[in-house]
């Protein structure tokens, strides 16, 4: 009798489009034999393959939870059409990658809601796992099914299919989780009692047992620290965001109006300059990737970037691998940077301006004067940049017919530039995305405009950038318009989301896969009116579905936010300004609360005993495997790295490295000698 792995080799991947989504045995994953585990955890990502697997956070959870002994965790990602299809045709459940055991045999399910588009999958994977999709139909034996994510800040379009949401940073949530599961097992509880149970843990929200009494306060990890980033999954295809990505900041407080990332992931913390370095090293000797990206909602706000970088590009510049700056704001991009970070090769140079005109930045705090952003260009293409994205959004509170055609000129004004001082040719690429009211930001109340004014929005920028020969790229008005309705929808819409879902919506996140009339006939048949979340303004004095998720920001704040962004009026960032009183414990200055909370803050002098100069690069042969192009995993060590607080480990310890070991160290005054060479 074949193993359900046979089963899945022989009869699902020779059959579909892409096999190496559903292959497993990536480098780095980790194999443990499920049938020892006291407990297996199955993290889904409700997308493909390509999607999931660029989700740093899915990456975080897998290893925290595999590095504890008798824990099992093991991925799985929403299958393909053609998938789905021969799953159910021959019968087979969905299973995980690491061990094709079918998710129905794991203890605990956690979903990531990164997107509303994806619910629908959700509903989906659940179905092809052979799971009820409604929470109260699960039975004893059935898995924990939880899902955290930032859409988890707003869960009553969920709330009838998941058991439990953890709300915030879910690293220590998840270690929490677990602890409790087999504290359960061992008593012999039954289902309700351990969801009972759960519903106690700080940050953790089931909705069978909310009374209401208390909001659900959301969890934060302070200290970003304690991962080793060097042991991340390296895929055998190619992926959204195919380089190595190390979180190097989580929080942001420049306090853009729209941004319900810069409210969720309050407050700031950063990594030190020092352990950005040493993960960054190690991870491209273990992983093999020519690319590394820095991660972090505004990346320009990293205390040691100036001091960082020319170190970093020490290191990276021999072994050809390039750095990816990807959330810089054109007034953090200096000369210097530019000139670092094209060294190697030039990644993707993006910029963000959000809206055409000055006061339209000034509505959603959002300042960027236009010589910064022309400066920011001239800068790139002189450095040698032949292409450059902008990003926009139309549909913002207050915008008018000023604020579109602003927003053209300054597209070909950017192009204009970039044509002059290129040395090649140049090519500006637009991106517009309509606006999507999200929970706990401060236009939380604005309606969505109709998805009309939208539409005729997005044609008129179609026809005057397209005189400008500029690439127009947009996101459908139908995809913001479902966005926004699940974003600010209540429990209601689950009736809706299960109806569109047996009327065959997938992927809805897709632009060739989203049905919109299936939705609409969804819609229709349950007797909900979608324009009723999406498009209708909301006053204070209601009550919100999400008001019961608390994020440590008060909603009063939000609301002057509000009144202060009608008014055109700029709040600065609390990071460096005045603490604002949003309701975070950081007051009253951000600064000394770092400090008395262990968490990194380097504003001046680089914090390394040494950097690098005059080194030869790698000689490593470049390994090959099916589906890995041009990475070079290499097992043998981590990248050497001295540490000056142990001087036993010094940079040349006896160890064989696979490259040479000739360079110069440059001391600072105050670190002692490394050891001598062996």
């Amino acid at each position: 009798m074949k193993s359900y792995r046979e089963a899945i080799v022989e009869e699902i991947i020779p059959l579909v489009e892409r096999p190496t989504r559903y292959l497993g045995r990536e480098w780095n994953s980790i194999q443990k034999d499920p049938a020892r585990a006291r407990i297996k955890v199955a993290l889904a990502f409700p997308d493909t393959y390509e999607v999931g697997m660029s989700h740093l956070g899915l990456k975080i959870l897998y290893h925290l939870l595999n590095q504890r002994e008798g824990v099992v965790a093991e991925r799985v990602y929403a299958p393909w059409l053609d998938c789905d299809e021969l799953l159910q045709r021959k019968g087979l459940t969905l299973c995980t990658l690491e061990s094709s055991l079918p998710l129905r045999d794991f203890d605990i399910l956690g979903f990531t809601l990164q997107y509303e588009l994806s619910y629908t999958n959700i509903l989906n994977m659940l179905h092809l796992a052979g799971i009820p999709l409604l929470s109260e139909e699960r039975e004893e034996g059935h898995p924990l099914i939880i899902a955290g994510g930032p859409s988890a800040f707003n869960p009553e379009p969920l709330a009838d299919f998941i058991d439990l949401f953890v709300i915030g940073d879910g690293e220590e949530a998840i270690q929490d989780l677990t602890d409790l599961w087999l504290d359960w097992k061992k008593s012999g509880g039954r289902r309700e009692e351990l969801l009972a149970a759960c519903a106690k843990l700080p940050g953790c929200y089931v909705p069978r047992f909310y009374t209401g009494d208390r909001p659900i306060e959301k969890r934060v990890v302070n200290r970003l620290d304690g991962l080793n980033p060097a042991s991340f999954l390296v895929p055998y295809m190619g992926i959204i965001h195919d380089r190595f990505n190390l979180e190097v900041m989580r929080g942001c407080t420049r306090g853009c109006r729209f941004c319900q990332a810069g409210i969720i992931y309050r407050p700031l913390r950063e990594r030190s300059a020092s352990e950005i370095l040493e993960g960054v090293l190690r991870a491209v000797r273990r992983t093999g990737y020519e690319e590394a990206s820095l991660s972090s909602l505004s990346l320009s706000d990293l205390s040691c970037l100036p001091e960082l970088l020319p170190s970093l590009m020490a290191f990276l510049s021999p072994e050809m691998v390039s750095l990816s700056l990807p959330s810089l704001r054109p007034e953090g991009l200096r000369e210097e940077t530019i000139w670092q970070v094209q060294r190697v090769r030039k990644t993707g140079f993006t910029i963000a301006p959000e809206a055409g005109t000055e006061r339209l930045r000034g509505v959603i705090n959002k300042p960027m004067e236009e010589k910064d952003f022309f400066a920011a260009i001239e800068a790139a293409t002189k450095a040698g940049w032949e292409s450059v994205k902008l990003y926009f959004m139309v549909g913002l509170p207050t915008e008018g017919e000023e604020d579109l055609a602003g927003l053209a000129r300054l597209a070909r004004e950017g192009a204009r530039l970039g044509r002059k001082w290129s040395r090649r040719s140049f090519s500006l690429t637009v991106s517009v995305s309509p606006f999507v009211p999200k929970p706990h930001t401060p236009f939380q109340w604005v309606g969505q405009e109709s998805r009309e004014a939208l539409a005729e929005k997005l044609g008129y920028l179609r026809r005057r950038l397209q005189e400008g020969r500029i690439s127009f790229k947009w996101h459908r008005v139908e995809q913001s318009f479902l966005e926004a309705a699940f974003s600010r929808g209540d429990r209601a819409l689950g009736k809706v989301l299960l109806e569109a879902w047996r009327r065959g919506c997938r992927f809805d996140g897709w632009t060739d896969q989203l049905q919109f009339p299936s939705w609409e006939e969804a819609f229709a048949a349950c007797g909900v009116e979608p324009s009723f979340y999406a498009n209708r303004s909301l006053a204070y004095e209601e009550h919100l579905p999400w008001d019961h998720i608390s994020t440590g920001v008060s909603k009063a704040f939000l609301y002057r936010e509000y009144q202060r962004a009608l008014k055109g009026q700029f709040t600065p960032d609390c990071h460096w300004d005045a603490c604002q009183a949003c309701g975070l414990p950081c007051a009253p200055d951000w600064k000394k609360w770092a400090e008395k909370t262990a968490i990194s803050h380097q504003p001046s002098a680089m914090p390394l005993p040494w950097r690098a100069v005059n080194r030869q690069p790698s000689t490593v042969n470049r390994r090959s495997a099916s589906g890995l192009n041009s990475r070079r995993p290499v097992s043998s060590a981590s990248y050497p790295i001295w540490n000056s607080s142990d001087p036993s480990q010094g940079p040349c310890d006896g160890r064989e490295y696979p490259w040479p070991t000739q360079r110069v160290l440059i001391l600072s005054p105050a670190s002692p000698s490394p050891p001598p060479c062996r």
